[in-house]
């Protein structure tokens, strides 16, 4: 198994809401990808989606939200996740910078679980990278990660592994700053 642990940068001015947001993501035998978040701050001041029923869900990143975004080193291809405290996901496949939809492949499904105390959110997602047409074995993976905090005063603040540009853009090709080789069937 490999695995990095990284820490999300808020973009721009701290609102002390969330004190700091932890990710970790590991490549699992049988071409799994697990990320894990982990949000501590004064969660009685977060807007927590309410849990839900598992499945497809649009426009989740107005609210609290996290996401990862995967592409394979030199392709301008990439896939983005939305993983939501409630349970409920979507999936995104691109061409290129923000020339896609929504992709409908059977691994578009993320399978997530949910954690939360006062201080601390955690969610646990899996992306099932043999089911993702774009991903090849024996490759290295750039990954973004990033989430979307809503305030309970509706205010959202932005948080990501990194910022480029002067607003948010969780799509930029320097965003994918976490790199994992993904390992081919005989390693």
């Amino acid at each position: 198994m490999q695995m990095s642990t990284v820490t999300l940068n808020h973009f721009a001015r701290h609102d002390g809401v969330i004190e700091s947001i932890q990710s970790r993501v590991s490549y699992v035998e049988g071409n799994l990808l697990t990320i894990n978040y982990s949000a501590t701050g004064d969660l009685a001041r977060v807007t927590i989606p309410a849990q839900a029923a598992s499945g497809r869900a649009d426009r989740l990143w107005e609210h609290t939200c996290f996401e990862a975004f995967l592409r394979v080193d030199n392709d301008s291809s990439y896939y983005e996740f939305n993983f939501s405290p409630s349970g409920e996901w979507a999936a995104y496949w691109f061409r290129g910078y923000r020339d896609g939809g929504p992709f409908a492949g059977e691994g578009a499904a993320s399978d997530i679980r949910v954690r939360r105390s006062a201080h601390c959110l955690d969610l646990d997602a899996v992306v099932h990278l043999n089911r993702l047409p774009a991903m090849r074995l024996s490759a290295l993976l750039r990954i973004g990660l990033s989430a979307v905090i809503e305030a309970s005063d509706g205010t959202l603040s932005y948080w990501a592994l990194k910022h480029t540009g002067a607003k948010p853009d969780f799509h930029h090709p320097d965003s994918f700053a976490l790199e994992l080789s993904v390992p081919g069937r005989n390693e």
